[in-house]
């Protein structure tokens, strides 16, 4: 018998997530800030896996269930937040009778479109983050982000007029900037961890240009990385930025430009033929990154050995 395949379902506007929750209709239909312990949480085989098209920004503790994202489950039972962008599927398993505290802040594209904002959001990597990256707040961090999820519920219940979005959009402005904060933090706190995950991008990359690989698939690329670690290639980025200062392409490059020196300084061959060892197409690019890199062509840099 053929395996049923199950859909993500698609929410398509914060009218519709209210309905589904059993809320009222949403005071403003492109944005919501929502009380989740107000919020009854109920079984419903069609949203165990959805997909926003909206942004969700939500802070969470006591959360009884797992979460999915990609193939694995993730524990969420202390505060922590998770940030989705339009478009995401997220499936979740929960427990009967559950219960949830937090704040769930919705934000649609169109609330944002004319604003600043629009895009710098763009620039927050943790949006394309996997659950497992989730953001663990300290007890002084919980309280800050559950404080200006309140200032929005405020807002959002105060009279509209003229500055309502504006003040909306400052707060929301506020969150993310406090948000890419402590996630600076968790890659400090979390470092014995991330230098385990850069001593095995070491290892892959090694193994990668030093087998058969670069003739089978190419360059490496970001996220090739990122699935051979289990992690986002965003998350990927922004820990090596933390912890290095550069981010994977640089990190890549970096370790492209050794190989080919090696074997620039201890074979014959030539340029074009170093260029397809590596994996480049047009031996042009190799030399364009290489002299970038080093200030030497890889000719004038074969040349210093001699």
């Amino acid at each position: 018998m053929k395996k049923e395949t199950h859909h993500p379902y698609p929410i398509n506007s914060i009218s519709e997530m209210h309905r589904l929750l059993g809320l009222p209709k949403p005071a403003h239909p492109l944005v919501s800030v929502i009380n989740l312990s107000e919020v009854n949480c109920h079984l419903d085989e069609n949203l165990q896996s959805v997909k926003y098209n909206f942004y969700s920004i939500c802070i969470k503790r006591d959360f009884k269930g797992k979460m999915k994202y990609g193939q694995n489950y993730y524990d969420f039972d202390e505060g922590i937040m998770t940030f989705f962008s339009p478009g995401q599927v997220i499936s979740t398993v929960v427990e009967d009778d559950i219960s949830i505290n937090g704040w769930w802040l919705m934000v649609h594209p169109d609330f944002i479109r004319s604003y600043p904002l629009a895009k710098t959001i763009a620039n927050y990597g943790y949006f394309s983050y996997a659950a497992n990256e989730a953001l663990h707040l300290s007890e002084k961090e919980e309280t800050m982000i559950t404080s200006i999820m309140q200032h929005i519920q405020q807002e959002y219940h105060s009279t509209i007029d003229n500055y309502s979005q504006d003040v909306m959009l400052s707060h929301i402005d506020l969150l993310l900037n406090y948000a890419n904060r402590f996630y600076n933090r968790q890659f400090i706190t979390r470092k014995n961890a991330n230098n385990d995950l850069l001593i095995n991008l070491e290892t892959i990359l090694a193994d990668y240009f030093n087998g058969d690989k670069v003739q089978q698939l190419g360059l490496p690329t970001v996220h090739y990385l990122a699935e051979q670690l289990n992690i986002s290639a965003n998350y990927l980025s922004d820990m090596l930025r933390s912890l290095t200062g550069q981010n994977t392409q640089q990190h890549i490059h970096n370790k492209l430009i050794e190989k080919a020196k090696d074997v620039l300084s201890t074979t014959s061959l030539s340029v074009s033929e170093i260029a397809y060892q590596l994996g480049f197409e047009h031996p042009q690019s190799f030399s364009k990154l290489f002299k970038n890199k080093t200030n030497f062509s890889p000719l004038a840099f074969r040349h210093s050995f001699n």
